[in-house]
């Protein structure tokens, strides 16, 4: 079992920094909280540490690391128990939650977005989100507010896959629909076409992750 955090320990991460998670403290410290993984170094120089999604979920819940160390959301990592709601799936439960896993998932999105584009870019999308288009988008949109549909009935949009490479389809139902999509999706670095279906009308949305 990982023993439980220092008070020296939990406060470097209480004091990391709330959009980043970037963190303070002696090389000793910062690479016992690697060691722990609640942390990583960055591997572009200045080498500075930041907080892992399971940091962050520490940070912002209070929890110790036992709680904490469950695998990361596949936006960090490419598996785990996280997964992004594209749409039809059961409601939720538990709105706050969720809330707070999709934020610690984007957060590990953002973070991978740094590590591995050019020059540490995080206003485009990366590696990852291109290999898993329909999760990338779908965590996106939730991330942004915008609500996927549930069930078989309920109002909101759906992303789904689609025969062009590096595209996803955005499809909304009721008056929320596509409403505020469009614009969710070019704020987190996807571009974006509106298209109307060739028999119903119905409007959807073509979106493709941004290389430059």
């Amino acid at each position: 079992m990982t023993r439980p955090l220092s008070a020296a320990q939990r406060r470097i991460v209480e004091e990391a920094d709330p959009v980043t998670g970037r963190l303070k403290g002696s090389e000793a410290q910062l690479a016992r909280l690697v060691l722990m993984k609640l942390a990583f170094r960055h591997p572009r120089p200045p080498h500075g540490h930041f907080l892992t999604p399971a940091g962050h979920r520490i940070r912002e819940a209070g929890d110790e690391p036992e709680r904490a160390q469950q695998p990361p959301p596949p936006a960090a990592s490419g598996g785990g128990p996280f997964a992004a709601r594209v749409g039809g799936e059961p409601p939720v439960p538990d709105g706050q939650a969720r809330a707070r896993e999709v934020r610690s998932a984007w957060q590990g999105l953002v973070e991978m977005r740094r590590m591995t584009n050019p020059e540490g870019a995080t206003d485009r999308p990366c590696a990852w989100e291109r290999a898993h288009l329909v999760q990338a988008a779908a965590l996106a949109l939730e991330a942004a507010g915008c609500r996927p549909a549930e069930g078989d009935a309920g109002d909101g949009h759906r992303v789904d896959a689609t025969p062009q490479p590096e595209a996803v389809a955005v499809r909304g139902r009721g008056p929320d629909g596509i409403t505020g999509r469009a614009a969710a999706l070019e704020r987190a670095g996807w571009q974006v076409s509106e298209h109307a279906q060739p028999r119903t009308g119905g409007r959807y949305l073509l979106a493709s992750p941004r290389r430059a």
